[in-house]
């Protein structure tokens, strides 16, 4: 009866249950111990999620994935080439609809590399190519961590070498990449349970996202960032993030056009390309900015994070609900 009364909703319930994970950490942000089990089961859903990836792609399926040097370094120009470009343009905006500071923090979320769990999960949604996501995600995040830092000193004037951060190779080793080879290793004996219950990797896949939403938002609520600058200019910066989002998305399509990418490499050019990770760059941040200034040079990345979660999602369904058999 619930889902009948769902499925007559003209929205898609995906971005209605977005939309109440953003106003639950609205109203009840993850503090203190709740914030750390919060964190640890965004964490084993992610692992989860990605055993299932592991078990459900046959081996030729991944050797695919790690073969699309094109794809990959779409993704990589797009990521570390046309986002700084754009960074870079948006200095027009200053003063009239930004701050030097909010430039600053607009300039680094430009800089950043994509997301991993999010853009998977978007492209699982779509029914892209799951396999090619991995392996791009995961180089944009392994290379990020060297040239963010780099593009930071290049274009922005900071006092001092940023530190690079060695253990974020690790981590993506042991939170991504290890539970996919697991899911791998286990696939002859879990591959026909996971695709008799296709739906548990769906869930998986979009409560991951919700997990994401509801941790990000939570930080912004609990560290006073939504507080700290005037209104209008929250909404400046939002409406200049969802512009960039928007050139971003175009550019990724009209890339994929021509380069003739497939329908599954394009979803991955797509999503994986036009991200920004708030996981990345907020440890990034914390090393190459004061501490006085870090959490308002973190507003439009905390903004276009949020944006671009919404966004995707409402692309991933559609595209979901188009894909053929």
């Amino acid at each position: 009866m619930i889902r009948g009364a769902l499925s007559r909703i003209p929205v898609d319930t995906f971005l209605l249950a977005l939309v109440a994970v953003v106003a639950l950490a609205s109203v009840l942000p993850a503090r203190g111990a709740a914030a750390d089990a919060l964190s640890v089961a965004t964490k084993a859903a992610i692992a989860l999620l990605f055993v299932l990836y592991g078990t459900r792609l046959s081996p030729q399926q991944a050797w695919h994935g790690v073969r699309q040097w094109k794809l990959h370094l779409l993704v990589l120009a797009t990521t570390f080439v046309v986002f700084p470009l754009l960074g870079l343009a948006a200095k027009v905006l200053v003063p009239a609809l930004l701050t030097s500071d909010l430039y600053t923090g607009l300039l680094f979320l430009c800089l950043v590399p994509s997301t991993v769990q999010s853009s998977i999960a978007f492209t699982s949604i779509a029914r892209g190519h799951v396999s090619a996501a991995i392996v791009s995600a995961s180089l944009s995040n392994i290379l990020g961590v060297v040239l963010t830092p780099l593009l930071v000193v290049a274009l922005m004037p900071l006092s001092g070498a940023p530190h690079v951060d060695g253990s974020a190779i690790g981590d993506i080793v042991l939170q991504l990449l290890l539970p996919f080879a697991v899911g791998q290793l286990l696939r002859p004996w879990l591959a026909p349970w996971v695709t008799r219950h296709a739906a548990l990797t769906k869930a998986v896949d979009r409560g991951s996202i919700l997990l994401i939403v509801y941790a990000a938002f939570s930080v912004g609520m609990t560290e006073h960032i939504w507080s700290s600058v005037q209104p209008w200019r929250v909404v400046a910066v939002a409406a200049v993030s969802a512009l960039l989002l928007a050139i971003v998305l175009g550019v990724t399509v009209l890339a994929g056009r021509a380069a003739h990418l497939d329908r599954g490499d394009a979803i991955v050019l797509m999503f994986c390309g036009s991200k920004k990770s708030l996981a990345s760059g907020l440890p990034m941040a914390l090393v190459l900015f004061p501490a006085s200034s870090v959490g308002l040079i973190m507003l439009p990345l905390m903004l276009f994070h949020q944006i671009q979660l919404f966004v995707c999602a409402v692309i991933a369904s559609r595209m979901a609900r188009t894909a053929p058999d």
